[in-house]
């Protein structure tokens, strides 16, 4: 007996060919028509050049921290306050002017919106220039 004579016992598992139809599905995985559905597709990255621009952000659920400014007008300082006294962030909160940030209580702007006619002390305020003028105006006292 040769080489060539010697059959195989079995019969011969025919190899599933995948992505052709036919009883895997119409669309073989690769949904319904467009670029993508093709053989030997090849996108260009364009958006690559917007993705770079970004910073890279460690975690899922990452958010800039805004710094949370409130915002008082000086009609409001001059219906809650009296002559000389002293205008801070604590002082505010005691006053239900402003609310408190979690624990800290937050950076306070006074802003030149309304009138003013009594002279106040600010302490640890962030103050806008015209505001700034007119309360000095009044012989008060900006820290």
């Amino acid at each position: 007996m040769q080489l060539h004579q010697i059959k195989p016992i079995h019969k011969r598992k025919k190899k599933k060919r995948v992505g052709r139809g036919g009883k895997r599905g119409n669309y073989c995985q690769r949904g319904i028509k467009g670029q993508k559905a093709r053989a030997g597709r090849k996108l260009k990255p364009i958006i690559r050049e917007i993705i770079k621009k970004y910073p890279k952000l460690r975690g899922y659920k990452f958010k800039a921290k805004k710094e949370n400014i409130e915002i008082v007008n000086l009609c409001t300082l001059e219906k809650k306050f009296q002559p000389k006294e002293t205008v801070n962030p604590q002082i505010l909160i005691e006053k239900k002017i402003i609310r408190k940030k979690g624990k800290k209580a937050p950076k306070v702007k006074i802003l030149a919106k309304g009138k003013l006619t009594k002279p106040l002390i600010i302490e640890n305020c962030l103050v806008s220039k015209k505001a700034k003028q007119i309360i000095e105006s009044l012989h008060g006292v900006v820290k």
